[in-house]
């Protein structure tokens, strides 16, 4: 019996001093760790801040290069614009004056074979006529092209 007796006493429980002093670096780890939860959360609440600052600044940045973009585009097809009527009128004016100088040549074709047939011209002033011709036909040329 007697080994029945030894086998019904109850497990050996440690002391309630030793049980504490478990507790207690648990609880300093929980401690520690709440603090340390609170310092993140406080880090990841300021990235947030900082990263919605970044974000407002950075679409005013954008906001502002384009509306800069938007008036040089404006700008430079009010310039185009100007440089197309510009070139229209110089072209009108240019063959304008083509027409005037075929017409010159032409009145002084008549007028060189009416007075051929009253007198006689001489060969020099024929060679620079036709000279003056043919410059004239490749300055056409030149600014049709």
């Amino acid at each position: 019996m007697a080994d029945s007796d030894s086998a019904s006493y109850p497990p050996v429980i440690a002391p309630l001093s030793s049980r504490k002093e478990n507790l207690t670096p648990i609880s300093s780890k929980i401690t520690d760790l709440n603090e340390s939860r609170s310092e993140l959360l406080t880090r990841i609440h300021g990235l947030k801040q900082d990263l919605q600052s970044w974000r407002s600044k950075l679409d005013t940045q954008v906001k502002v290069y384009r509306d800069e973009l938007s008036e040089l585009k404006k700008s430079l097809n009010v310039e185009v614009e100007q440089l197309r009527s510009e070139f229209q009128e110089l072209r009108s004016t240019l063959q304008q004056q083509q027409e005037d100088v075929t017409a010159s040549l032409r009145n002084l074709g008549m007028q060189d074979s009416s007075e051929e047939a009253d007198e006689s011209q001489s060969p020099k002033a024929e060679k620079s006529e036709e000279a003056q011709t043919l410059q004239l036909e490749e300055n056409r040329e030149e600014i049709q092209h």
